[in-house]
């Protein structure tokens, strides 16, 4: 029963991701950001693949003693799939433009885009090498 229960829960996350991943577009439009309109399943096999990994290594409890210097390029890929994943969700939300004609802040609109670039690089920074180093 609990293989059923787990199964099902599977595939409920499962279905919820790509239902996410279809929502927002997000392959589409990382094929159309770096015209590799040709390369599309790279794109698809790519998460497809970290998916599979990433679920095995947290079911299977694999745990990898390395420096942090070898951690340093697969902590860069997870920022930038973290990074596209929020910036396609505000994409489609339009969350961005809806605040600044709210909040009157086009003139300003470079420099609040910034200040949240800065920050989420600043707080990742901050919780990567002094609160959980």
């Amino acid at each position: 029963m609990l293989g059923v229960v787990g199964l099902a829960g599977g595939f409920a996350v499962g279905s919820a991701f790509v239902a996410l991943l279809i929502v927002l577009d997000l392959i589409p439009r990382l094929v159309q950001l770096t015209r590799a309109y040709r390369r599309s399943a790279v794109f698809e096999s790519g998460i497809l693949f970290g998916v599979m990994c990433w679920s095995s290594a947290d079911l299977f409890g694999w745990s990898f003693r390395l420096p942090a210097a070898v951690l340093l390029l697969p902590s860069v890929f997870q920022g930038l799939f973290v990074g596209m994943f929020a910036a396609a969700l505000t994409e489609v939300l339009n969350v961005i433009p809806i605040v600044t004609k709210r909040l009157r802040l086009m003139p300003y609109l470079l420099s609040l885009l910034m200040a949240m670039v800065l920050g989420k690089v600043t707080g990742s920074l901050v919780d990567w090498l002094w609160l959980h180093p």
